[in-house]
């Protein structure tokens, strides 16, 4: 670590510019406390952050609260004081698992239409609890040795709004913690939620990687690849991750909380939780309307959301570009609240001519992941200009890379992280307690070839029919592409 770089970081803001991560020695340089002298927790955080502790065996534990100094503390304690910042994946850690992402309930037709005739379902994949148990101790016990366990509170929606709900993630990656800063509220406000009594999800997510390793790193990344698992218990509102670091299967925020465990608890509820964005439209005479729009990962929902109309007189705000909860409210009307407090955006593809918004979004505050880097500290990837005469690339490889090459400079499902309050175009009632009113649904995907562009249902029942029917090729959002999936 450069001479003077963590005295730079407290005094400035909580992330440079752009973040630039080129060492993962998880918990160097961080300050690590003991159980016995972290601040006092609500006793229902208290007892689960100590059955961690006894399970996975950390060397210290940390409550974060979110202030920019301990924030610049833990980026400076993984190496970072450099102005372009990367993530450099093991490859095989790139994109989310479905395959090993698994629903644990009592009854398999709980969580999947059970298949027959040895037809594997699309829908889901369901462990029993038995296997579930067995799995778990092959995996957790001791599994943070040698490393801090990070306490992590927050909220998914803004802090005391009646459509938020809560969670608490252990974490022993400083990785997860930066992003999942970025991706929802987190710290101090949300254990004074959680002081209160109120309800939350329990998150645990390892590396799996326990100090010493017995193997070295690829990449310096730490992963398991070979026993990663991410679980759901909708029944005890629990999420345990293993193995991975990338996004989506270690921001435990994210698709799992506010997808797949939200869409239990809304079941309960009586609301919906759903894979969509969310979006106002004005008109020119100045009608606003907000639209919701359903598309798998990687199918263009930033791009949408933060349109820039070409016909004069529209406008469009984005209100969230990838998750809604919705609820139909006292007059019947349906609203939409977006959960995140950030874009986790594929960077492939994203220009100043296809986003020009996204773009401007990402100029600060930022962090990405298995992006290209230029020599002069910048990023790059598919879809932008060729840098300056004189600017050579570094693939996500880390390796030398020259236009024309036959792979990629940046990994097809490479993200930035940002705040989504950097947006320009953000709506004013993103973070409005009640929700938008949402007055049309959209439902899409990737189709190269045999299907309008564009069409639309007739009535309610025949939308109902269209958006059941849709189908998408796969992306490098997951770890299969090149076959079709179901929306």
């Amino acid at each position: 670590m450069v001479n003077g770089c963590r005295d730079y970081f407290s005094s400035t803001i909580m992330w440079l510019t752009f973040v630039l991560i080129k060492i993962y020695h998880v918990g160097a340089g961080v300050r690590i406390r003991s159980l016995a002298s972290i601040p006092s927790l609500p006793p229902a955080v208290t007892e689960f952050v100590k059955g961690a502790v006894e399970e996975c065996k950390p060397a210290g534990v940390h409550v974060v609260t979110g202030t920019p100094e301990e924030t610049a503390n833990i980026l400076a304690g993984l190496g970072i004081c450099i102005l372009a910042y990367i993530n450099t994946f093991n490859p095989k850690d790139v994109a989310r698992v479905e395959s090993k992402t698994v629903i644990v309930t009592k009854s398999q037709r709980d969580t999947i239409p059970i298949p027959t005739g040895g037809v594997q379902s699309q829908l889901g994949s369901w462990m029993c609890e038995s296997d579930w148990h067995k799995a778990r101790e092959e995996r957790f016990p001791g599994c943070m040795a040698g490393r801090t366990m990070y306490v992590i509170p927050f909220s998914m929606g803004p802090v005391g709004s009646t459509l938020s709900k809560y969670g608490v993630q252990v974490t022993d990656s400083p990785y997860v913690v930066a992003s999942m800063g970025i991706m929802t509220r987190m710290g101090t406000p949300v254990l004074k939620k959680l002081a209160e009594g109120v309800e939350f999800v329990r998150c645990q997510h390892s590396l799996g990687r326990p100090l010493p390793l017995r193997a070295p790193l690829l990449n310096s990344w730490p992963c398991n690849p070979d026993k990663v698992l991410i679980s759901h218990l909708p029944d005890s509102r629990q999420i345990l991750s293993f193995g991975s670091g990338y996004g989506g299967n270690s921001l435990l925020g994210k698709k799992c909380f506010a997808l797949r465990i939200a869409s239990r608890i809304a079941k309960d509820e009586g609301w919906l939780a759903e894979h969509m964005l969310i979006l106002g439209i004005t008109n020119p005479q100045g009608v606003k309307r907000y639209i919701a729009a359903a598309f798998p990962s990687a199918c263009g929902k930033t791009n949408l959301a933060m349109m820039k109309p070409a016909l004069p007189g529209w406008k469009v705000e984005c209100v969230g570009d990838d998750i809604a909860w919705m609820k139909f409210d006292s007059q019947g009307k349906l609203r939409a609240i977006n959960p995140e407090n950030g874009f986790f955006g594929v960077a492939p593809g994203t220009s100043d001519k296809t986003n020009p918004y996204a773009m401007a979004t990402i100029a600060k505050n930022t962090m990405f992941t298995n992006v290209g880097e230029t020599s002069d500290g910048g990023v790059w990837w598919e879809g932008l200009a060729p840098p300056p005469a004189g600017i050579t690339l570094t693939d996500w490889h880390g390796k030398t890379w020259k236009q024309g090459s036959l792979t990629p400079c940046a990994h097809p499902n490479s993200r930035f992280c940002a705040p989504a309050a950097q947006c320009p175009i953000i709506d004013p009632q993103w973070e409005s307690e009640e929700g938008v009113p949402i007055d049309a649904i959209i439902f899409g995907g990737r189709r190269p070839e045999g299907v309008p562009l564009v069409y639309e249902s007739f009535n309610w029942q025949h939308g109902v029919f269209v958006g059941a029917a849709m189908r998408s090729e796969a992306t490098a959002a997951a770890e299969h592409k090149g076959t079709d999936k179901h929306l």
